[in-house]
């Protein structure tokens, strides 16, 4: 798969006319960490998204490789 900039992902959520906090609510997701993620900046990003949530939006995003560590209803039924 190949690793997509923030830029397309936000292109993608425009063309899809899907809102980011729908589609975080949708995979059990905190809305405001995805709109952080997909509005950082590519060269010197905020949030680093080395673990955790962010790391996995980050994932299914395709910002970057790795696994998403739990599954997201498991997330929600703990909160």
């Amino acid at each position: 798969m190949a690793l997509k900039t923030r830029a397309q992902i936000r292109a993608e959520f425009a063309r899809r006319g899907q809102s980011y906090t729908g589609w975080a609510k949708q995979r059990g997701y905190t809305p405001n960490t995805v709109i952080a993620i997909c509005n950082d900046n590519d060269k010197n990003p905020r949030l680093k998204c080395t673990r955790g949530e962010a790391h996995n939006i980050a994932v299914e995003l395709g910002l970057k490789e790795g696994e998403v560590s739990h599954a997201p209803t498991l997330r929600l039924a703990a909160a």
